[in-house]
């Protein structure tokens, strides 16, 4: 049997109709950037994450870029991120001149540890970006405790955490303002890069939503030095389709998780952790083995398709060589690098796809 990793196929042949509908009519209004699509996604998205403004924009790392931005942070400052998670976290970061600091994850989770943070806030930190990686919340209380007390802003990235919830809150509705991603793999994919940022402070929203467009407040009036990342119109009328189907595409995701948390049970392969009162989208489904790659190779061989979730941390890249962490100054994120592997998920697995990668994962030795 083959299983991919990851298919789109069946959200779309599902939504077929309706897709095809959105596409045609932005087709004929002739307007494809930053227009009655892009303004009613933004008001449907804040409404499902349970804030009061969106702003579109062309990708998930220019959605965590902008909010520094428009907070004014910039060179000489410091912003607080994950030490294990994607490199568009960081990056966020390096664009503005701050300087990314990296904070361990808990082994358990792969989320950044909550008492870890405050050994790494000085005085030049102006922010905390944390990371729902792989679809589960963070420990938002312990989070913003800190925050408080330090009085630096939340950042939330939540490109792989499309309407997961913390205590019955949505992620993205507890900090300063959060950043999505819709790459077409995400929970809520479009046909192409797009992202949005929501916050409750409408001036932020609106800065974000000029410096999106050139710096510019109306037509060739340019109030900051802005960039080019609005999101399509096309884009937003994808996502508009999909938007209302998001919560039972998750529960679905879900259901798989819960076949693979009772039907592993290989003692070499460790299960990922769930943390009280959260409820995770599952992005991603991460297990650790210490044979990584015998296991990897062996899932191969078997026609299961598997990914890693991410095989080199951000500080050992050649990217960011300047800050000069060598192999083992963040050791608990290369060990997450060095045993992580990322097993099927996606919406439209069928029991027999998920029970042969379950029966596979046992017979490895």
């Amino acid at each position: 049997m083959k299983v991919p990793f990851m298919s789109l196929e069946h959200v779309q042949n599902e939504l077929d109709g309706d897709l095809r509908n959105a596409f045609e009519r932005v087709y004929k209004s002739s307007h494809y950037v930053v227009g009655n699509e892009v303004s009613a996604f933004e008001e449907e998205f804040a409404e499902y994450c349970g804030r009061k403004y969106a702003a579109g924009c062309n990708s998930g790392l220019d959605a965590l870029m902008l909010p520094l931005k428009a907070l004014g942070i910039g060179t000489g400052d410091e912003v607080i991120v994950p030490s294990n998670t994607y490199i568009a976290t960081a990056l966020a970061v390096s664009y503005t001149g701050a300087v990314p600091v990296f904070v361990e994850p808990d082994i358990r989770t792969y989320n950044i540890d909550p008492g870890k943070i405050e050994e790494k806030i000085t005085e030049k930190t102006k922010a905390l970006m944390i990371v729902h990686l792989y679809g589960q919340p963070c420990n938002m209380d312990a989070i913003i405790q800190i925050a408080e007390k330090y009085n630096i802003k939340i950042i939330e990235d939540c490109a792989q955490a499309h309407g997961a919830e913390y205590k019955g809150k949505k992620t993205g509705s507890f900090g300063y303002a959060a950043g999505f991603s819709f790459y077409p793999g995400k929970n809520l994919g479009a046909f192409g890069d797009a992202g949005a940022v929501i916050s409750d402070d409408e001036n932020l929203v609106n800065k974000i939503k000029a410096l999106r467009n050139y710096g510019s407040d109306y037509k060739y009036h340019h109030i900051y030095k802005g960039y080019n990342t609005r999101l399509d119109e096309i884009q937003a009328a994808i996502l508009r389709v999909k938007l209302p189907h998001l919560d039972h595409m998750n529960e679905y995701r879900a259901d798989i998780a819960k076949k693979y948390f009772k039907g592993i049970t290989n003692p070499i392969i460790q299960k990922p952790f769930v943390i009280d009162n959260v409820k995770p989208v599952w992005h991603i489904y991460a297990i650790r083995c210490n044979r990584r790659a015998d296991l990897e190779l062996y899932l191969k061989d078997n026609g299961i398709e598997t990914i890693k979730h991410y095989p080199v941390p951000i500080h050992l890249q050649g990217a960011y060589r300047e800050l000069n962490l060598k192999e083992g100054s963040l050791p608990v994120a290369e060990e997450i690098s060095r045993t992580e592997l990322s097993i099927p998920m996606f919406y439209g697995m069928t029991d027999e796809q998920v029970y042969y990668v379950i029966d596979k994962l046992n017979q490895f030795r």
